[in-house]
């Protein structure tokens, strides 16, 4: 009997993402590959010290049951295969259920979300991340040294959202990249009864939302979203009936007008939080863990 990824919700991650490869990556970098495979193998018996994405991937497979299982995590790497060796040890030993992972040895790696229905891309490498995006996945660049707080809620998977360029498309932003703030407010206040066209992470936004239905009563863990927006008043009910009209809800919605996000994710404290801005993923991976989404005209601008 074949296996379907059907109505699951599946996260693509990369080996740097999942756990904390930094220092056999500059073995990488400095002596090679062959000196890459020959440390990892070394280590095949040596736990590998938890990545930025670790502890969202923990929480949302405590999503699923004996009878239901409801989020699949793939490895999807640009390591070699004996090098994935240690990436499923390390993954046994933590006590995560993994069972799937492709390891393309340097090739492009994002080539294989359609194969595997992905609804997240996490990688450290932006180069892979752009071709997922361009692709039409939800894809985000992972820095490694973000700070983490997923420890406090073990209960909840908390997930936050810029909106413009993540949840949304970048035409609000194109607008205010080309005519300024007062153009912007004036745009969004003139179409706020028309809703934004849809950004790279609406479908990611879905899958959660699905999660949480599907779950129901029958485990612990619940998802809690954030929207965190520089959008402030009156721009922020475009925002708001945009997502009234695709019949989704965030938990929380944050319009700072301006403000450092970081403040404010530090009290919110997700798992992960996405932002297409790099000045605010910046501010924000000092508290929390955070991805980058090069998408939209603020990073056209700035390749």
């Amino acid at each position: 009997m074949s296996v379907s990824f059907q109505g699951k919700l599946v996260v693509a991650i990369s080996s740097r993402a999942l756990f904390d490869f930094e220092e056999e990556n500059l073995t990488f970098e400095r002596e090679g590959e062959r000196a890459y495979i020959e440390l990892q193998l070394s280590r095949l018996e040596v736990p590998a010290k938890q990545g930025v994405a670790f502890p969202l991937v923990k929480k949302l497979l405590g999503f699923n049951t004996p009878e239901a299982q409801r989020v699949e995590v793939v490895i999807l790497s640009k390591n070699d295969p004996v090098s994935g060796l240690r990436v499923f040890k390390s993954a046994d030993l933590a006590g995560l259920r993994l069972e799937r992972g492709v390891f393309t040895r340097g090739r492009n790696a994002y080539r294989y979300l359609d194969a595997l229905c992905a609804n997240l891309f996490l990688s450290a490498n932006e180069v892979d991340v752009r071709g997922a995006l361009e692709a039409g996945f939800p894809a985000a660049r992972v820095f490694p040294e973000s700070a983490q707080a997923a420890e406090r809620h073990a209960d909840e998977v908390r997930i936050a959202f810029d909106g413009d360029a993540v949840l949304f498309s970048d035409e609000a932003e194109r607008v205010f990249q080309r005519d300024g703030l007062d153009a912007f407010t004036r745009h969004e206040t003139r179409h706020a009864l028309r809703p934004l066209p849809p950004g790279p992470f609406k479908p990611l936004l879905e899958a959660l939302h699905r999660l949480q239905s599907a779950a129901g009563t029958d485990v612990p863990m619940r998802v809690r979203t954030a929207l965190v927006t520089a959008r402030s008043a009156p721009a922020h009910e475009r925002a708001v009936r945009t997502l009234m009209q695709w019949d989704i809800e965030v938990d929380e919605a944050m319009f700072l007008g301006g403000l450092d996000k970081g403040a404010f994710l530090k009290a919110f404290e997700p798992d992960f939080y996405f932002d297409d801005q790099r000045g605010h993923a910046d501010s924000a991976r000092q508290h929390v863990a955070t991805g980058h989404v090069p998408f939209g005209i603020a990073n056209r601008a700035a390749r």
